[in-house]
């Protein structure tokens, strides 16, 4: 069965914090998987981070879009410790129920409210743990808080407690979906338990573990029967994502090139045996990312018009050179949207950025992350002063902005488990330009929607740039692989029909 979806292109003024209006009328296969799931079936979603309150990466945007989506599907509710950020915004919450201490896991309440559009978020509220100045993980400053496993230990406790019935009596989950390292102990604790109630792991980044002493077994509650290569146990430490992957019934990735890769010893980061494992049992599942739909929902109209598209590019393009003091050019405007981390290959980014200008084009970094990455940029930005301009920090709209300005995206990231970048890149008319890994391989068509490269050195990445110049000046070709770009669909209705699928298999194991 076919579905006809609507979209559109109008020009936007700069200051929306819209990267992008547009419209065609996309032709889509509608997802037939998912059925199986009851819609009466009670989901219960745990999160580290949600963009409506507090967000440190991709979790966070997909912690707000995902629940939103299953609700078409299923009875599902949030559960999130109450940061500073979610006390904030509703200071006023029902309490459900005061929970009880756990080993040194302190008490707890369970707060309860609804957004404006109706989805249940329950709040994990232990001000001793959850009120500090700073992301989910760590302060401001950088680093991690020192307490993160009774932290996170507790919220993976909470979301075994109200899956046993005890937290909400009016409200028990047929099913709980836990979220990277964070929450990966609630497998293990619904095992401990005694609970049969199916879980299901997504992994949004195996190279974070949560990793700590053997000590800390007792203080989190850990029966010391569970310390085992069976169990928590990972090079004689406590591994609260092998628990969740361990006890899990079944383990998501965010692509599916991505849940091969974590097969391997190259990017299985010590775990890739169980995680093959699990694959051949058929308890692996990659399922690409969707983005908000503040990039997919757009305006009327019929076709993409080439030069609205064009013109609403340039303006786009004239108002970031502007902003960062960048001569007015007729070039292609390359830009680096990113965290300035060596995953992210900004590395090889710089190196690139000599064939860059050589070639008439100009580069706009924004970002923060490593300082001698930070240092790099900006070095490189005083050598080209009409080339190259950086901004050392992150702003939401300034960054949409940019999407909606550049012609392509510099994305080498080393490893990338699904990436968002580039899929907002697209949808923004800017191509992406990437190593061939991970959600990168799922999402961009070489050749058709972006550029992707093999050979992880500069060399690989000045190749691709190369040919994205060379695209950029036949204007024909880069016309037509733009339009392309931007008339896909990276939107959430297919991914949470595919989540429905596994919750309905553990459902039925």
């Amino acid at each position: 069965m076919m579905a006809e979806t609507l979209v559109q292109f109008e020009p936007v003024p700069a200051t929306s914090g819209h990267a992008l209006t547009y419209a065609a009328v996309v032709k889509e296969g509608a997802p037939e998987i998912g059925a199986a799931l009851p819609a009466t079936t009670r989901l219960l979603f745990v999160t580290s981070e949600m963009g409506d309150f507090i967000k440190a990466g991709g979790l966070g945007e997909v912690s707000s879009a995902l629940p939103r989506q299953l609700r078409q599907l299923c009875d599902v509710r949030v559960l999130i410790p109450g940061f500073r950020q979610v006390r904030a915004a509703r200071p006023n919450m029902d309490i459900v129920s005061t929970m009880p201490r756990t080993a040194s896991l302190p008490p707890w309440s369970l707060g309860r409210f609804s957004t404006a559009d109706g989805l249940t978020i329950y709040a994990l509220l232990c001000d001793e743990l959850y009120d500090r100045e700073g992301s989910p993980y760590g302060p401001y400053s950088g680093g991690d808080f020192p307490d993160n496993d009774i932290r996170f230990a507790r919220l993976s406790l909470a979301a075994a407690e109200l899956a046993a019935g005890e937290a909400d009596p009016n409200w028990k989950p047929d099913i709980l979906h836990v979220n990277d390292w964070p929450s990966a102990l609630a497998p293990g604790y619904l095992r401990w338990k005694g609970l049969t109630t199916p879980s299901i792991l997504t992994i949004h980044n195996l190279a974070y573990q949560g990793l700590y002493q053997p000590a800390r077994l007792a203080p989190l509650g850990i029966p010391d029967l569970a310390f085992s290569v069976n169990g928590t146990e990972f090079h004689g430490k406590i591994s609260f994502l092998k628990t969740g992957i361990f006890y899990g019934s079944h383990v998501t990735t965010v692509s599916e090139t991505y849940a091969h890769e974590i097969t391997t010893a190259e990017h299985g980061c010590g775990l890739e045996g169980l995680l093959k494992t699990r694959m051949d049992e058929g308890r692996l599942t990659g399922i690409v990312n969707g983005i908000d739909d503040s990039w997919n929902a757009l305006i009327t109209g019929e076709n993409l018009d080439s030069r609205r598209v064009r013109q609403w590019k340039q303006q786009n393009a004239a108002d970031i050179r502007k902003t960062f003091d960048l001569p007015t050019s007729n070039g292609p405007l390359f830009s680096i949207i990113s965290r300035l981390v060596h995953q992210k290959g900004i590395d090889l980014s710089i190196e690139a950025a000599e064939t860059i200008v050589g070639n008439g084009g100009q580069l706009v970094v924004t970002g923060r992350g490593e300082p001698r990455l930070e240092d790099a940029i900006e070095r490189l930005a005083r050598r080209h002063p009409r080339a190259v301009a950086a901004r050392i920090g992150f702003d939401d709209a300034e960054a949409r902005r940019l999407f909606a300005a550049s012609d392509f995206l510099l994305m080498p990231s080393r490893f990338e488990p699904c990436g968002l970048s580039q899929m907002y890149a697209q949808r923004s008319g800017a191509l992406p330009i990437a190593y061939r890994t991970g959600g990168l391989v799922d999402t961009i068509e070489d050749g058709r929607s972006g550029f992707l490269f093999s050979t992880l050195t500069s060399a690989g990445l000045t190749s691709a740039v190369s040919r994205a110049i060379e695209a950029f000046r036949s204007k024909r070709m880069f016309r037509t692989m733009r339009e392309h770009a931007m008339a896909k669909r990276f939107d959430w209705s297919r991914p949470s029909h595919r989540y429905a699928d596994v919750y309905a298999r553990a459902l039925a194991a």
